[in-house]
């Protein structure tokens, strides 16, 4: 069955550099941001954003950890690492922001301390939202019936491309 592709590598290329510079450019008095990726490809994309940012600009320290949680029962949520969040900007990372439920679960851990900023960023984003999560950065929005799914395919540290069923 051949894949309905609506971002090929190349295209995700772009997406991901745009995101960056925007990324720079929401946070440009920042010394330091915090990648949060939600595994597992969100992690691969939140490293990805890691490189181009350290290629734009060298004065923002930038740490990248991940979240781990289960999308389907997203109760239990552990992060790679701890530290105080306090008065940092942290960006939460995933593939695709579908009903804004994974993204609200990844958020909550940051909630015990007060941090300066959260911000979400998706590879793509789908019009279905149920709770009250913007995507701050979006690679592409799309449009789709309930019954259409979105998946994106990564391949070690490459993200290959993103395609519909």
């Amino acid at each position: 069955m051949s894949r309905n592709y609506i971002l090929d590598k190349e295209a995700v290329a772009r997406k991901l550099q745009r995101m960056a510079y925007e990324i720079v450019e929401n946070n440009l008095e920042e010394k330091e941001i915090i990648l949060a990726g939600i595994r597992e490809n969100g992690s691969v994309i939140a490293r990805n954003i890691e490189q181009l940012l350290h290629s734009i600009n060298s004065n923002i320290k930038i740490w990248n950890i991940e979240i781990a949680l289960d999308k389907k029962a997203p109760h239990d949520i552990k992060l790679s690492g701890e530290t105080d969040f306090t008065d940092k900007v942290i960006i939460v990372v995933d593939d695709v922001a579908n009903s804004g439920r994974t993204m609200l679960y990844a958020i909550k851990p940051f909630l015990a301390y007060l941090p300066k900023k959260i911000q979400t960023l998706a590879l793509v984003e789908r019009t279905h939202k149920a709770y009250p999560v913007n995507t701050d950065y979006v690679g592409l929005s799309v449009a789709t019936t309930l019954q259409e799914h979105i998946f994106v395919e990564v391949e070690g540290e490459a993200i290959k491309g993103a395609y519909m069923e």
